[in-house]
């Protein structure tokens, strides 16, 4: 038996309650296989491939591409073959299509997005309504089987008063009709049925929201006139003005910035240093064959400075239990790199960074960045982190004051290196010059503490053979 199945939107989990629909890979009327790519979303952290629950055709799309969808909203509904849900009527002519959210047939759930849904040998390939059978007629039926069932609740209910049969009795509808108020949000308990037998009718929907427009047409009268007003009191609308929609990276960047500035007590501390040993380091590492794929920069080794910096300070890579009223001291380091995309600023992390060589620091890094700009970083790279390095000196910025990623208790910003006059040796000599900024979370780390760790990353570019005496 043909089987219409919705698929919602599931939970992708760190606390993502809703995406945007990016674009479809498939139509109505496709044959797709289980686990087979059917559409893209946005998350705020991330683009994931939804993959087919299960193998059959698809009859509906209900989500156009842009729009924003909740977790639990449907999106799609696929025609499947399974077993008749329990509760459905015994007999169904052939080729009739039953209408059912039920997902008690026999058929795989989905697992967490990017993973699909497990293949079950039990599963029988899908095929289309059989010919001879319209979709019309197939919904006509489906809504025919509807409605008898609910004449026979009707039925059962007969005896009680009309209070009581009235509480017990769902209002009665056909299948689109009640997908229609879904759509517009109308309580069907709400709608008066004109149709045979008290059904409710497209035009009863119609009549309904007619009359909750008047009602409320002063109300929104109202309230876009206040609209206008604080508009005008903002800003001066001028022609070429452009609206940008705050959602997605943008919109979780914003939230998690407020939540830290005002959650966390920042403090920050500056150190300007002679880079040029680390400069001409990198130069001979790069001559050498064991690091000519990783071809480490000086981003490279500044992780490295702080990971091993880590070791003599192990405040930064903490966190403040504000529950528990515990600070937690984590046993290894997952660094978190920001990274500028088309999609705004994100950071994801690397496990276990402080395990790393410097060639695998390298490696790691770089395929970090290339995926965070493709777009193409899951949820789960992107939370965990227990300290971040922000490298400004791409953008030719010299310093700055970083903004703690939520939970975690110091981020460094690397400046731009700078060829300057400077002091060497007792004479004034061109050399590689860059700033480096650490804020940190005062409840967790001190002062001393703070100063202590950025000086011992300092020192290390200054003289890369200053780690021997950090390890």
């Amino acid at each position: 038996m043909t089987v219409i199945k919705d698929f919602a939107l599931p939970d992708l989990g760190e606390g993502l309650t809703e995406s945007e629909l990016v674009n479809w890979h498939v139509a109505v009327g496709d044959t797709v296989r289980l686990n087979q790519i059917i559409a893209e979303v946005e998350t705020a952290k991330a683009l994931v491939e939804l993959p087919a629950p299960w193998s059959g055709v698809v009859s509906a799309l209900y989500v156009e591409p842009g729009v924003t969808v909740s977790v639990g909203d449907r999106i799609v509904a696929f025609e499947v073959e399974g077993e008749a849900a329990p509760g459905a009527p015994a007999e169904i002519a052939p080729g009739r299509v039953e209408q059912t959210e039920d997902r008690s047939a026999d058929v795989p759930e989905p697992n967490l997005v990017g993973y699909g849904a497990r293949a079950d040998s039990r599963q029988r390939p899908a095929r289309r309504a059989r010919p001879g059978l319209t979709a019309n007629e197939g919904s006509e039926r489906a809504a025919s089987v509807t409605l008898e069932t609910e004449h026979q609740e009707s039925s059962a209910t007969a005896g009680a008063s009309e209070p009581e049969r009235r509480a017990k009795e769902r209002p009665r509808a056909t299948p689109p009709v009640r997908m229609l108020a879904r759509e517009r949000g109308i309580d069907l308990d709400r709608v008066t049925g004109t149709g045979d037998g008290g059904v409710i009718t497209r035009r009863d929907l119609d009549g309904y929201s007619r009359e909750a427009q008047q009602e409320t047409g002063q109300q929104a009268t109202a309230q876009q006139t206040t609209a206008r007003q604080t508009t005008a009191q903002h800003a001066t609308a001028q022609q070429g003005d452009t609206r940008i929609p705050i959602r997605g990276v943008r919109k979780l960047t914003a939230e998690a910035m407020v939540r830290s500035a005002f959650t966390a007590p920042h403090a920050t501390v500056f150190l300007t240093i002679d880079v040029t040993p680390t400069s001409e380091l990198l130069g001979r590492l790069r001559r050498q064959k064991e690091f000519a794929e990783s071809r480490p920069g000086l981003l490279s080794v500044v992780a490295k400075a702080l990971l091993l910096a880590v070791r003599r300070t192990s405040a930064v890579n903490a966190h403040w239990d504000e529950e528990a009223q515990e600070i937690i001291e984590f046993a290894s380091v997952t660094l978190g790199i920001a990274a500028a995309t088309p999609r705004g600023l994100m950071v994801p992390t690397i496990a276990a960074a402080d395990r790393l060589t410097l060639a695998e620091l390298a490696t790691a890094i770089r395929a970090l960045a290339e995926t965070a700009r493709a777009g193409r970083t899951p949820p789960e790279r992107l939370t965990g982190g227990t300290i971040t390095i922000t490298n400004v000196g791409v953008f030719g910025v010299d310093a700055g004051t970083p903004i703690l990623t939520p939970g975690e208790a110091a981020i460094l910003a690397v400046g731009a290196v700078r060829r300057q006059p400077w002091e060497y040796q007792g004479e004034i000599a061109l050399r590689d010059v860059v700033t480096l900024a650490l804020s940190f979370d005062h409840r967790v780390v001190d002062g001393e503490g703070a100063a202590r760790f950025l000086a011992d990353i300092g020192r290390i570019l200054a003289d890369p053979a200053a780690a021997l005496a950090m390890v």
